[in-house]
């Protein structure tokens, strides 16, 4: 696992801009193309076609890429995905360093990096894979629609990014954003522990009522539901006094959604459920979905 860390700097300080062309390249072919045919990478890079012969050993030497197993075409891996999408942070100026994994989940890895002005960051890529495909779309509003796993996960980002660059402006308790690129975004570092595994809670009252004040920011000023929180989707900052940071927003629904009451229902009910049971807090399922609502102005 640590080798695997290590690869993607490495791999990517590695690679010259015609290798990053070729990968652009399959990238952008991607719509049309499950597997690009070799041709069709000729043309458009305009190489000698033993020079992409070449970049293309090499691309598969570092798993960027993957051939077809009867033709002469390629695709990209999440690897390469990777590479492309830490490019275009790059040359944009907003990276300058990417370093190791620091979580990973379901549908996603997370890796600590800088910015050009040495602040850091985190830096989610969403993987979104064949083999939870048909779940997702059957959970995942985003994905209704879509038939390519790597534009399952260009979306979520792009959906996260657009959640989170407007909810940072009403509420604190949600990571802020500064980019995002193909399936990644570029987000605020938060040295917290996932709600689930923090057991010593100092003052849940305080952390259960965060929460549902960043709900209620994303309800009443943006008109938006989370759709799917839980304990295992909010992380608790110790060196910020218990503050409380909640993640995932790609499968957000808006409150004029049919499924939206039922939904933010069930993410009011999950968490009053996971603090009485973790720390003994008793709070009413019914006043918080009232405050969340904005129908009151105390918790």
């Amino acid at each position: 696992m640590v080798k695997r860390l290590r690869e993607l700097a490495l791999i990517y300080g590695g690679l010259s801009e015609e290798s990053f062309k070729i990968l652009t390249i399959l990238n952008s072919l991607s719509s049309r193309y499950e597997y690009v045919p070799l041709e069709e990478i000729e043309k458009a890079t305009k190489f000698p076609p033993s020079r992409v012969v070449k970049l293309i050993r090499e691309l598969l030497d570092v798993k960027a890429i993957v051939k077809h197993k009867t033709t002469q075409s390629f695709r990209l891996t999440y690897l390469g995905l990777d590479l492309v999408a830490l490019k275009k942070l790059s040359d944009s100026g907003v990276l300058s360093y990417i370093g190791t994994r620091i979580g990973v989940g379901k549908e996603s890895e997370i890796y600590a990096a800088k910015t050009a002005t040495e602040k850091t960051v985190a830096v989610k890529f969403y993987k979104i894979g064949r083999t939870s495909y048909q779940k997702i779309k059957r959970v995942r509003a985003y994905a209704l629609g879509e038939s390519r796993w790597f534009m399952l996960s260009k979306n979520a980002a792009s959906r996260e990014y657009e959640v989170l660059s407007k909810l940072s402006n009403y509420t604190s308790f949600v990571p802020r954003v500064y980019a995002h690129a193909e399936h990644s975004l570029v987000m605020d570092y938060v040295n917290g522990v996932e709600l689930y595994r923090y057991k010593t809670a100092l003052m849940p009252e305080n952390i259960l009522k965060s929460i549902m004040t960043a709900l209620r920011s994303a309800y009443v000023y943006l008109g938006i539901v989370h759709a799917d929180l839980s304990e295992y989707n909010v992380l608790v900052s110790v060196d910020e006094g218990e503050k409380p940071y909640i993640i995932d927003w790609p499968q957000y629904l808006h409150k004029d959604d049919p499924r939206a009451e039922e939904l933010l229902l069930r993410d009011v009910s999950y968490m009053v459920k996971f603090f009485r049971n973790s720390y003994g807090l008793e709070k009413r399922v019914s006043d918080c979905l009232e405050f969340v609502k904005g129908l009151r102005d105390a918790l």
